[in-house]
């Protein structure tokens, strides 16, 4: 397991390399239109490697990808946190009801578990 694995990293370093290498030319973002720079004091603009931009837009797109999927499961999570409890909730009800009526024990494993005594002088009947 652990060398595919490592085939698998590896594979993606090279795509990775070969995508970082033939994306290397310069591009000119910019935050606004050309049109609407005057409204915003000047141009926001910066200048990035194409397969830095590529990159950034993959992980912000996982990581768009993760919050929302965490909110979408909120309730899921709350859900399953009220159950626990009442679980939980309901264990202790149980333990205690256990507890409240406990069955009485049989006479007979009660008359073996604690025999009485016997007094001095007392004797069994002769066998016959």
């Amino acid at each position: 397991m652990r060398f595919i694995r490592l085939l698998f990293v590896l594979t993606l370093a090279v795509i990775l390399l070969a995508i970082a290498l033939a994306n290397r030319g310069a591009v000119t973002l910019k935050a606004f239109p050309a049109s609407l720079d005057q409204y915003f004091g000047g141009s926001w603009q910066i200048t990035l490697p194409l397969f830095l931009v590529i990159f950034v837009a993959i992980v912000f797109g996982i990581i768009v990808g993760f919050i929302w999927e965490w909110l979408r499961e909120a309730h899921i999570r709350s859900e399953a946190a009220r159950r626990t409890a009442e679980v939980a909730r309901l264990e202790r009800e149980v333990g205690a009801l256990r507890d409240q009526h406990k069955a009485p024990r049989d006479e007979v494993l009660a008359i073996l578990d604690n025999p009485r005594p016997v007094a001095s002088g007392t004797t069994l009947p002769a066998p016959r």
